[in-house]
């Protein structure tokens, strides 16, 4: 008996929305995906700027006739939420998305930086995290200055924490 071979498939997966005011131009963001089916996925990074979306939810998407695979909605939550943070340039972690990181440590978090210029930290927080715990850290550090930050997406249990 041979072994079966799984594929998989990763696919980058758009959302459009509307762009908001004083932020970033785009109207677009491509999530890295893992193909459940014909038209579901599983989301497999932390939105920058997409809203209502976070690592590990499932989306439907349609093909166009480029080949490009837009989303439709949101099949199930994963039950993760996004939190995206950014130091304040001036305040007493500067500019350093690693000083973000370190402030998060204890609650191991994963996270992305959006780049350089832009030091904004998109964090994935994990269904079962301590999310009490983590709004006091977030909430800790807007009061001090380290930073600004704004829920992407949010389940019931991290509204009640």
């Amino acid at each position: 008996m041979g072994a079966v071979e799984e594929t998989v498939e990763k696919v980058k997966v758009w959302f459009r929305f509307v762009p908001r005011e004083g932020w970033f131009p785009q109207d677009v963001e491509g999530l890295w995906a893992t193909r459940l089916g014909a038209d579901t996925a599983v989301i497999e990074n932390v939105p920058f700027l997409q809203d209502g979306v976070a690592e590990g939810d499932v989306v439907q998407f349609r093909t166009d006739a480029d080949g490009l695979h837009w989303a439709v909605g949101r099949v199930s939550s994963a039950g993760n939420c996004t939190v995206r943070v950014v130091p304040i340039p001036t305040g007493p972690l500067g500019r350093s998305p690693q000083a973000v990181h370190q402030r998060l440590a204890v609650f191991h978090l994963g996270g992305e930086v959006m780049s350089p210029e832009f030091p904004m930290v998109a964090v994935n927080v994990p269904a079962g995290a301590d999310f009490a715990g983590i709004k006091a850290i977030l909430n800790q550090g807007e009061d001090e200055g380290w930073w600004h930050y704004e829920i992407g997406c949010g389940t019931e249990e991290w509204w009640n924490a």
